[in-house]
């Protein structure tokens, strides 16, 4: 190899190597800063043998609101839609294990432990049954599996973009990759310094904004929704498969569009998700 071009690889090398430790450091500190900046706003409870994140607001007699993210969401996620409904109901949003400040647990994700760990959350969390239970995306899936798993704790279901299919095989590898190369970028810094994943962000309020931003850029919390994402075909066909008896309730309504990963980030598509589950949970109580 002729010296020039060994000097510039060399060269490239150590510049690379640089940036690299240099991105990890500032990775490091910034996520040290928030941790700081922005603690769990709810309460850490065992659910099984690792401790969920839950998040509830407001009070009501009537049925409580349970939120499920989507898809590389967490609680933050509903940023816009639980302040709102707190105005007048009972509403909990949770990280599902290894998300948000939830813990991972010492098993890998699988659809169905998600609705075993909600109902040992709500259960050790003393949260008042029947539950409205609300998805978004790959959480309405997770939730209609809840429904069929526990219809006795189920008032009604609001399905939000629910899934309308599998992924083709392209379109799983392509979301494979992207889910593997997430958390490395976030390792680097990558992630945090071009905002790439977390750019809708600034559409939401504080201090949801600032979580999600966060954690969109963490690699523990991406790597564990790369988990989730490899399953996507395996969660979809358990939901279509689940029985939800028909005395539950059920609405689904399209809102922000077929992205896998799409949030409720739009303050006017998540007001228009606050009306549903308001005009579903209206029609739940008794006529006069």
């Amino acid at each position: 190899m002729p010296p020039v071009i060994r000097r510039t690889l060399t060269l490239a090398l150590i510049v690379i190597v640089f940036l690299t430790l240099v991105g990890t450091t500032y990775q490091g500190m910034a996520t040290a800063l928030a941790r700081r900046q922005y603690p769990h706003p709810g309460s850490k409870i065992k659910a099984g043998r690792h401790q969920l994140h839950l998040y509830c607001t407001g009070d009501s007699s009537g049925p409580t609101v349970v939120l499920e993210a989507p898809a590389t969401g967490m609680s933050a996620s509903w940023g816009w839609v639980q302040p709102a409904l707190a105005e007048d109901m009972r509403v909990c949003s949770y990280d599902r294990a290894g998300l948000g400040w939830s813990e991972w647990g010492s098993t890998a994700f699988d659809p169905a432990a998600v609705p075993v760990q909600l109902h040992t959350l709500l259960t050790n969390a003393g949260e008042k049954r029947p539950f409205v239970l609300v998805g978004q995306g790959f959480g309405a899936a997770l939730a209609r599996i809840t429904a069929a798993r526990y219809p006795d704790d189920v008032a009604a279901l609001v399905l939000i973009d629910p899934p309308a299919s599998a992924a083709e095989a392209t379109d799983l590898r392509r979301m494979a990759r992207r889910a593997t190369i997430s958390p490395w970028l976030a390792r680097t810094g990558v992630l945090r310094v071009t905002r790439s994943l977390s750019g809708s962000g600034p559409d939401m309020p504080e201090p949801a904004k600032g979580m999600l931003e966060t954690f969109l850029a963490r690699p523990d919390h991406l790597t564990r929704s790369a988990l989730e994402l490899a399953q996507w075909n395996e969660t979809l066909a358990m939901a279509e498969n689940a029985a939800v008896p028909q005395r539950i309730k059920a609405v689904s309504i399209d809102i922000a569009g077929p992205e896998r990963t799409a949030m409720l980030t739009d303050r006017a598509a998540a007001a228009r998700a606050v009306d549903a589950i308001r005009s579903l949970i209206s029609s739940l109580s008794p006529a006069p």
